[in-house]
């Protein structure tokens, strides 16, 4: 059975070796191709009162200059309809106004330059707090409430209150936007996109051209990483290519250079949360009230649902009676902020960590033990009224860090370092995650699949899911081995394409091994069950009854369905059962923080995850890791920076490299790094009891985050609540210990 093997991923060998392709290497395959180049606003806020292409027609090697006049169908990248292709009115400092095609890259380039615009400056909102004082918002303003908070709050026998702030992150895929146009003889239009949602990609694109989806193909080969990046933002990038190649009848390649991809697109949302929290004299939650506000930026693209996640996740894995959230979406002049890597859930969880994690010294209450006494118990349901499933699972997962870890000895250990050491201290913290698994939008929640079963017993598998790197294909390869009971190696995947499996759902929310597992099997299990009646206890082996088959006229293809029962959403009252289930999981990190500078390093982390019966451990495990290691550059290294002056270059975002936007390496991993799977976590109704693992672990970063306010404390008094900024920059961690000292900081 190839399910449950420790199998390495399934273009591995490729990627190591460079053999994989992407989809700009597709250019190289690709005779007279154009290539693409954007002409940017430097204004965050301006009406466009000129635009004058014709300049750039003289430079040597451009073609053609695209504008709005082009557009035959619809003059808009988004679902929203509010995200214009070509916009008369530039909302951040990069958006593209036009774009040059040219011969040659460099061409491309010198005729964008070479294209005149004039602006009108209009008033730009760039900061999340300058939009909450000025009341710029757009969208719905979600609520979710239990019980009555204000009655939770008076009884409460401690009540304390706070603001709560986190930055966004840049996805910083290490393939940047990517995509390769060209028509066909018969004009049919043909799109290579590195997107996580062919599907959407293939709307989008044939809306601009004013085509059917039918004459639109969007292929997805792999990509180089996505994260949520590649789920919105893909759509508008393909429809300039196949846009140009329909007008000039050229193959037409657009991809982003890496400033443009920092400057252009997307980022995880910022949130600005204003809490008041009340416990009982033991410690326990009793009520909770909050306000959440989220940085959307120019337009709504996927912020109403990623706030509604935050909304569900605020109450991570810890029982609170009395709830009121409010929820809010900003309109600010930068990119339009978009879905990443546990789509909203990562900035809810954040503000209960934050809360426990300032009101336990205050309380006199251990951390871990504060934390350890509030987890959800069986029969306990969540804010929005689902039941939580298989609670106690926290529990033993909690357990099994804290007995593995030695985190009782090594605590005491790190009692006697800081008390031997005054300008460096060490702490270890421990933290728990509950994530929902399953799209918020409950149509979303459905897959589909073909499997072809040839003639010498070869296997073909198309699904709806697409590859950037966390292993789904591996995973579907193993999934239709063992549901037809052949060795792995007689199975092939084909490339995601919009021809093959229709009407797809964006490989996102954790659910792709879900839905298109559950697709795979369904396939499968179709042909299986007719050559299980053709054999009629012969027990023939496969290739000799796959041929008999054959000449049997028996069909030897299927096309599978999946759709998750058992979930149901009211996005009107916030309630329901959205999620198929909920996975679980445990982390423990020690840190060390110089008192100096701030500077800090995480000397160990244990981890229990609970993937459910594992498809693939190897990909589980290596899935785990990434996302912690995400999920800590989020928490205390990425430091994304706009201009908030009032000077001409208000709006632009001045981390805009690697260079200036930190990144996690390998020097910020633990030195040492213990993963382990939960056993005997069986989850009924998923494809062979497994479990998603692709956005969880992001976090179990907070472990590192609390370890290092609980290190900062340690440089005053005992029962000092430090309060820490994120991201936790060195910087932020020195404002945090100075704050602990009782020294007044001027920075």
């Amino acid at each position: 059975m190839s399910v449950g093997q420790a199998l390495p991923h399934e273009s591995a060998a490729e990627h190591v070796t460079g053999h994989a392709l992407f989809t700009d290497d597709l250019v190289h395959r690709t005779p007279h191709v154009l290539h693409a180049h954007p002409v940017c606003s430097p204004h965050a806020h301006a009406r466009v009162t000129r635009l004058d292409p014709s300049p750039a027609l003289a430079v040597d090697g451009v073609v053609r200059v695209l504008t709005v006049d082009d557009v035959p169908g619809v003059n808009d990248a988004g679902v929203k309809h509010d995200e214009p292709l070509f916009p008369d009115e530039v909302m951040f400092v990069g958006h593209a106004v036009c774009w040059v095609l040219a011969e040659t890259l460099e061409a491309a380039r010198l005729g964008a330059l070479a294209v005149e615009v004039d602006y009108e400056p209009l008033p730009a909102i760039v900061a999340l707090t300058e939009a909450i004082e000025a009341e710029s918002f757009q969208g719905g303003r979600p609520v979710v409430a239990r019980g009555d908070v204000e009655q939770g709050l008076a009884a409460a026998a401690h009540v304390f209150s706070g603001v709560t702030e986190m930055a966004g992150q840049e996805h910083f895929y290490l393939e940047t936007h990517a995509s390769l146009a060209l028509v066909d003889e018969s004009g049919q239009v043909f799109v290579q996109s590195s997107t996580q949602h062919p599907t959407e990609t293939q709307e989008i694109v044939a809306h601009v051209l004013g085509r059917e989806s039918h004459a639109v193909t969007v292929q997805c080969l792999r990509m180089g990483g996505g994260f949520g990046g590649k789920e919105m933002q893909p759509h508008g990038f393909a429809a300039i290519a196949a846009l140009g190649a329909t007008l000039t009848g050229r193959p037409v390649r657009l991809r982003l250079n890496r400033t443009h991809d920092m400057t252009m697109t997307g980022k995880r949302h910022g949130f600005h949360a204003q809490w008041r929290v009340g416990f009982d004299d033991d410690g326990r939650l009793v009520a909770l009230e909050a306000t959440l506000t989220s940085d959307g930026g120019w337009s709504l693209d996927l912020s109403e649902p990623v706030l509604a996640r935050a909304l569900c996740h605020v109450d991570n894995a810890y029982w609170i009676p009395h709830v009121l959230l409010h929820g809010r979406v900003a309109r600010t002049h930068k990119t339009s902020q978009t879905a990443f890597r546990g789509f909203g859930g990562p900035q809810g969880m954040l503000v209960i960590e934050d809360v426990l994690g300032r009101c336990a010294p205050l309380l006199g209450i251990d951390p871990v033990d504060l934390r350890r006494r509030n987890f959800y118990v069986d029969g306990q349901a969540t804010p929005y009224g689902q039941v939580v499933r298989h609670p106690e699972r926290v529990a033993v997962a909690w357990d099994q860090v804290v007995s593995t870890g030695e985190v009782v000895r090594r605590r005491e250990e790190i009692a006697a370092f800081n008390a031997a050491h005054e300008h460096t201290k060490r702490a270890l913290a421990v933290t728990p995650l509950k994530f929902g698994i399953s799209f918020n939008f409950t149509a979303f929640n459905q897959a589909g699949a073909l499997v072809h079963v040839y003639k010498d017993g070869s296997v073909l598998i198309n699904h709806g899911g697409t590859e950037m790197g966390q292993g789904l294909h591996t995973k579907m390869l193993q999934v239709a081995a063992t549901s037809l009971g052949i060795p792995l190696e007689r199975v092939r995947l084909a490339p995601t394409r919009t021809d093959k499996v229709p009407n797809t759902s964006a490989t996102a929310a954790s659910s792709s091994a879900d839905l298109n597992g559950g697709a795979v099997k369904d396939a499968c299990d179709q042909i299986t069950a007719r050559l299980r009646e053709f054999d009629e206890g012969r027990d023939l082996p496969w290739d000799d009854l796959v041929r008999e088959a054959y000449f049997g006229r028996v069909q030897l293809w299927a096309a599978g369905f999946y759709r998750t029962e058992g979930i149901h959403w009211d996005s009107t009252r916030m309630t329901g059962h959205p999620f198929k289930y909920f996975a679980y999981g445990v982390a423990a990190a020690e840190v060390e923080v110089d008192g100096f500078t701030g500077a800090h390093r995480t000397r160990r982390v244990d981890i229990v995850h609970d993937v459910g019966d594992s498809l693939s451990p190897l990909v589980d495990i290596g899935q785990i890791e990434g996302g912690f290691a995400q999920g800590v550059g989020w928490l205390t290294l990425e430091d994304l920076r706009w201009d908030e002056s009032d000077g001409p270059g208000r709006g632009r975002l001045t981390t805009q490299s690697a260079s200036t936007y930190k990144l996690p390496s390998i020097g910020e991993l633990p030195d040492e790094l213990h993963v382990a799977l939960l056993e005997h976590a069986h989850e009924d109704g998923v494809v062979y009891g497994s479990k998603a693992v692709g956005e969880p672990p992001l976090m179990l970063a907070f472990a590192v985050r609390e370890a290092l306010r609980e290190a900062a404390a340690s440089f005053g008094p005992e029962g000092t609540s430090v309060e820490l900024a994120s991201p936790a920059t060195p910087e932020a961690v020195f404002w945090a210990v100075q704050r602990a000292r009782g020294v007044t900081c001027t920075g």
